[in-house]
């Protein structure tokens, strides 16, 4: 119906459906809504007045017309405006606090331009990434590198598997026995503690299970046990149901942020490290966070956290450039390393 002269009458319509027939007043042109109302909310439409304007009912519509078409167009002009002014930022759990406090503190500084949460699977104006992962090159042609995080071996409080894995203190070979296929076991610790235990592993692209493999020389293929779909924070949960279960994950899905402790369900895997950072490592986020960027063990898999982005976007490099200068200052209190 819509843009189409129907006998020069006019209508009530409601997602293109008859409500009400002005038959009896010919005004002009009518055209469908999107919304409850009277034609046109959306796409302009025209009147063509004829006559019985000095019909005061007839007035009456027209002024009632006027005014719904003012305000639909009105709207869509905010939507468009306040479109214009959100870029979007997608973000894996670990780093998500950190990108929250980003936006929270740049919006005081440029309130004219809201940067938000990316929801669900779509496109985005910047992505935070780990390591080389892979990227829509179509969308995004720079890498901008922010911090790093640190991903450590972990197994549920007071498990079987936390008390099988108790004293022994694992260095990189025997960690690499532990989570990774393979025929370079020793036959003793695998009989015995490693074939008992199971692995749990990051299935996502934007898991760091690609970090830790390679941090050992594997593939993210090459895990034992068992994949885990979704945010890498379901590994925690993964092995809190599961007494022989064993799994990594970030820093900051270890710890509890505020109380900087590790989380009262958690254990770390004992490591086969210097005593002085072994010590660290028995204490609290800030003293591992410190150790971390004394030096790296071989047994610790660090790995760089970047926000890939397109740089035809001036109110993007606005916010990535204050993220370098200001923004950076909060990665200890959310669990990243600063870059070396």
């Amino acid at each position: 119906m819509a843009g189409k002269d129907t006998k020069n009458s006019i209508f009530e319509v409601n997602n293109g459906k008859i409500l009400r027939d002005f038959s009896n007043y010919t005004i002009g042109v009518v055209c469908e809504c999107h919304t409850r109302g009277i034609v046109g909310v959306r796409k302009a439409p025209y009147l063509c007045t004829q006559k019985l304007l000095n019909d005061k009912g007839m007035k009456k519509i027209v002024l009632v017309l006027a005014a719904v078409l003012t305000l639909g167009l009105g709207n869509v002009l905010a939507e468009e405006h306040n479109t214009n002014n959100v870029r979007t930022i997608k973000s894996p759990r670990f780093a998500r606090p950190l990108v929250e406090k980003w936006i929270e503190e740049y919006a005081k500084t440029e309130p004219g331009v809201m940067f938000q949460i990316a929801k669900g699977q779509g496109s985005s104006d910047l992505t935070v990434t780990i390591g080389q992962q892979e990227t829509e090159t179509k969308n995004f042609c720079h890498l901008l590198y922010i911090g790093e995080t640190a991903v450590l071996p972990i197994t549920a409080r007071s498990s079987e598997a936390a008390r099988l894995l108790e004293g022994k203190h694992l260095n990189a070979k025997k960690l690499k026995q532990l989570f990774f296929l393979g025929d370079e076991f020793d036959d003793e610790v695998k009989n015995k503690t490693f074939e008992r235990i199971t692995v749990y592993s990051g299935s996502n692209a934007t898991s760091v299970a690609g970090s830790f493999a390679h941090n050992f020389g594997e593939e993210r293929t090459n895990f034992r046990g068992k994949r885990i779909a979704g945010d890498d924070l379901f590994l925690n949960t993964a092995i809190t149901k599961d007494p022989l279960g064993v799994t990594f994950n970030t820093l900051s899905n270890i710890f509890d942020l505020k109380s900087r402790q590790l989380k009262n369900d958690l254990s770390l895997v004992e490591l086969d490290l210097k005593k002085d950072v072994a010590n660290s490592f028995n204490g609290t986020l800030d003293e591992i966070l410190s150790a971390l960027e004394s030096g790296k063990p071989a047994e610790v898999a660090v790995e760089k956290v970047g926000i890939t982005f397109n740089t035809n976007d001036e109110a993007v490099k606005r916010f990535l450039q204050w993220v370098q200068e200001s923004g950076t200052k909060y990665n200890h209190q959310y669990g990243l390393l600063n870059l070396r």
